[in-house]
């Protein structure tokens, strides 16, 4: 039987945390019917600085096995203003899910899975998926809310915080940052993928609960 993930990469919005610093953020949409996942239907926010560290992640923990497909580069001279650039980094990053997606052995990763079923910060996805949070895999992905989690306590009693990482040392952001949706050509940045998974690909390891 075919099992499908579809995934999207899409709505980019500039947050703001004070007047100097900025930063772009994206939603990653995912529908599916495969059994690799916990939830079938799932929304979250990252910016490009946790993609760097979901890539980084997923080849040290495929043990060099897997050639793991680029991110768009970085571009100095990046401007959160240029309409243009934003939607080549999207399309970007878009295709780098895609390609990722169609990996067995990398859906059998709990960083993946975290990273695009949870709202948990980048440094509490390894902790979890190390086993060093009273939470599990599963759980962490089904109390996802629309914001980060704060702490284990915050997870336990599905209180919603925002915390993200502007920095690899920093783990949150203001609890309302503001937010500025940008002009983007919808149809450019909704383009759909299926990924077509067989009947062999079912019987791989592709528990989210391992690393």
């Amino acid at each position: 039987m075919q099992q499908v993930v579809s995934v999207w990469v899409r709505d980019p919005r500039i947050r703001k945390n004070d007047f100097w610093h900025a930063y772009i953020d994206y939603e990653i949409s995912l529908h599916t019917d495969s059994v690799c996942f916990t939830k079938k239907i799932s929304s979250v926010r990252r910016r490009y600085s946790e993609f760097i560290w979901l890539r980084q992640k997923l080849q040290a923990n495929s043990m060099l096995m897997v050639q793991l497909p680029e991110l768009p580069p970085k571009n100095p001279f990046f401007s959160l203003n240029n309409a243009q650039q934003i939607t080549e980094r999207m399309k970007g990053l878009q295709k780098f899910l895609e390609q990722v997606l169609q990996n067995p052995l990398l859906l059998s990763d709990s960083c993946l899975h975290l990273f695009l079923q949870s709202q948990l910060s980048v440094s509490k996805i390894q902790a979890c998926a190390e086993g060093r949070t009273q939470y599990s895999v599963a759980q962490a992905v089904q109390r996802s809310s629309l914001r980060r989690f704060h702490s284990e306590e915050d997870l336990q009693k599905d209180l919603s915080i925002s915390c993200d990482s502007d920095s690899d040392s920093s783990e949150c952001r203001d609890p309302e940052p503001r937010s500025k949706d940008l002009a983007i050509n919808k149809a450019e940045s909704t383009a759909s993928f299926d990924l077509v998974g067989t009947s062999q690909e079912e019987n791989l390891s592709c528990s989210s609960g391992s690393t």
